[in-house]
């Protein structure tokens, strides 16, 4: 039996789990460990039925996620209340990037609500569902298929138990996406270690090429050219990855490829004039447009965690982004490589 799991409550189907509505110690270490990217692959309950509380039939469904993370949250703001959950199989993905790929949908809530026979359990005919859910159900094909009516509830889960309080309704501010500095920090270190081994990769391959020139391979240019392009790719991932989500509002253009583009190019200069007196032209410039390019790519990642950006944005976004990032990135390349020739 799972920790977060207390008890079982009897219903004319069967027990049905009552999880805990408060985190134990292992719940919180999960967090940080998927937080920082470590089996946040796998971070997921089986899909079903539970409840909090001593839900009767006339208890609200609220239905998520099979992401972890996104059933703790649910059920860690249901505190002294009686629901029932309903948690859908998303292949352990949150419900918003379920929806768009297709996994949290119309089809996977008919089945969700046949297979727990949740007709038998409840006297109602609602379901609550998530509001960032919305894009991958069509309610009027879930009425025909199971004969429960969705009820859109607000996009946080910490608003459930006033939109619950209020008779399933939401006010304005529970409609609201945000993107607050304190959501876009949370993102910041998954980003950052899921770069761990692309960027050991990579400095391996930039000390090796800096180390070829002239007198054919030099282990002093390696490591001393070298050194200058790991700093370069470092500051790369920093700008994007850390200072782009952190300076969000106040950089310009509404694109994050630029947004992490301007951030690149000033680390790039810093970087360039940190070792110019190592370096000559061809080299600060290669050090520049690496920084550059890497900054870029990064600051792209965020476009699925906001509401700056719709889908197609995000595609017309890579669409012009990732062509100049590659160009950017193989012209650093071959000024890099040919510097020591010029000399």
């Amino acid at each position: 039996m799972e920790p977060y799991v207390d008890g079982f409550v009897k219903t004319p189907v069967g027990f049905v789990p009552r999880v805990r509505t408060k985190p134990l110690r292992s719940d919180i270490l999960g967090t940080i460990t998927t937080r920082i990217g470590v089996d946040r692959h796998d971070y997921k309950v089986i899909p079903g039925l539970y409840c909090v509380g001593a839900p009767t039939p006339e208890s609200p469904v609220l239905v998520t996620a099979n992401y972890k993370l996104t059933f703790d949250s649910v059920r860690m703001e249901l505190d002294n209340l009686n629901a029932w959950i309903l948690v859908a199989d998303t292949r352990g993905i949150n419900v918003w990037c379920a929806a768009g790929k297709a996994l949290f949908s119309t089809e996977e809530m008919i089945f969700s609500v046949r297979s727990s026979r949740l007709e038998e359990i409840v006297s109602h005919r609602e379901i609550i569902l998530p509001q960032l859910g919305a894009t991958g159900v069509a309610a009027h094909k879930v009425m025909k298929g199971c004969g429960f009516k969705v009820v859109y509830g607000p996009i946080r889960a910490m608003d459930l138990p006033e939109f619950i309080k209020n008779g399933n309704t939401a006010d304005e501010s529970m409609r609201m996406v945000t993107f607050s500095l304190k959501e876009r920090v949370v993102l910041i270190p998954v980003e950052i270690f899921l770069l761990g081994k692309v960027l050991a990769i990579t400095i391996l391959m930039t000390f090796v090429l800096s180390g070829f020139g002239p007198d054919f391979f030099s282990l002093s240019a390696a490591w001393d050219r070298g050194l200058a392009a790991f700093w370069a790719t470092l500051l790369g991932i920093i700008t994007g990855s850390a200072i782009v989500p952190l300076a969000l509002n106040q950089l310009p253009w509404r694109m994050f490829w630029p947004k992490g583009a301007l951030t690149g190019l000033v680390a790039g200069i810093l970087c360039a004039l940190t070792v110019s007196g190592t370096s000559g032209f061809l080299e600060s410039t290669a050090l520049i447009l690496w920084t550059s390019a890497i900054s870029s790519y990064l600051a792209m990642n965020f476009t699925g965690s906001t509401p700056y950006t719709s889908p197609s944005g995000v595609e017309a976004e890579m669409r012009q982004g990732i062509p100049l990032q590659v160009g950017a990135a193989l012209l650093a390349l071959i000024a890099w490589i040919t510097a020591p020739f010029m000399g």
